[in-house]
């Protein structure tokens, strides 16, 4: 197992060696900087865009609490408690490092809205370790991968270049369902991992329509602020389904339970299908 762990984590060093040899440096860009809703209320710039940043920080504060008061959330695992305590650390954070950057948006203030969201993307990876590959394997990727993140934000600060970030990003968008498809969770209420990873892909829609969305509306709302929104909604399903879930029975993946259904269904279509035909050939007594 030790070397299958060892190789699993070369193999990832190379793959990233060899993305940053072959792919152009990807530059942060100023347009960034330019959202849809510039507005400014109650002397607050950018006010939607900067008050739609509070849920982050109550639902952040919220998870924390419900982590130690009482043990709430059953973590019983080697490593959960430290790993959900980084994950609501890094959404409190996001809360209001972003809401700093937004009251006046440069590079700079940029740092400090990236870097909570990278400690809440790592963390949800050695979660997921943890849960379902190996808790000590998951417990020891927590400071790794933190580190990961942190060491992607500088490169960008320091470089000008996005892709170590990027990586850390997009990584998790991509390995997480996979993962909560195909590997068999120890816990139930598996899906809303789901739930959260298809909010956080629409909160990414949101965020490239900004300006359509602004127009759209009327000028009443923009991409960017809905974007805030939905992505907030990512902490609350993983919130609801730490109160919600229990140890698992049965350890099935997603994708075993899907073929079982499937097969339920198809099982009942057949027999609804031969008892139609039974009645067909029942004799008509005159």
């Amino acid at each position: 197992m030790r070397k299958r762990a060892t190789a699993a984590w070369g193999v990832a060093i190379v793959c990233f060696v060899v993305l940053m040899l072959v792919t152009p440096k990807i530059p942060q860009s100023q347009e960034y900087h330019d959202f849809a809703d510039q507005r400014e209320v109650f002397g607050i710039p950018n006010t939607l865009n900067v008050i739609s940043n509070f849920p982050f920080l109550i639902i952040g504060l919220i998870g924390l609490i419900l982590c130690y008061y009482r043990n709430y959330f059953k973590l019983s695992l080697q490593g959960e408690l430290l790993g959900w305590t980084c994950f609501y650390v890094g959404v409190a954070a996001v809360g209001i490092g972003s809401s700093y950057y937004h009251l006046k948006p440069n590079d700079e203030r940029l740092v400090w809205d990236r870097l909570p969201m990278t400690i809440a993307f790592t963390s949800i990876i050695a979660i997921f370790i943890i849960e379902r590959v190996d808790d000590r394997k998951g417990t020891v990727s927590i400071i790794p991968l933190l580190l990961a993140g942190v060491v992607s934000i500088l490169y960008w600060r320091f470089f000008d270049d996005l892709r170590p970030y990027a990586v850390v990003q997009f990584v998790p968008c991509i390995a997480i369902p996979i993962m909560a498809i195909l590997l068999p969770p120890m816990y139930t209420h598996s899906t809303y991992w789901l739930w959260a990873a298809g909010f956080y892909l629409l909160a990414k829609i949101e965020e490239a329509a900004d300006k359509p969305i602004y127009n759209l509306t009327h000028h009443i709302v923009s991409g960017h602020t809905l974007k805030h929104l939905c992505a907030a909604m990512v902490p609350v399903f993983l919130t609801l389904m730490l109160a919600k879930r229990d140890i698992a029975e049965e350890r099935l993946s997603l994708l075993q339970i899907w073929r079982i259904s499937w097969k339920k269904v198809k099982k009942n279509g057949k027999d609804e299908e031969n008892l139609s035909s039974t009645y067909s050939v029942v004799p008509v007594v005159e």
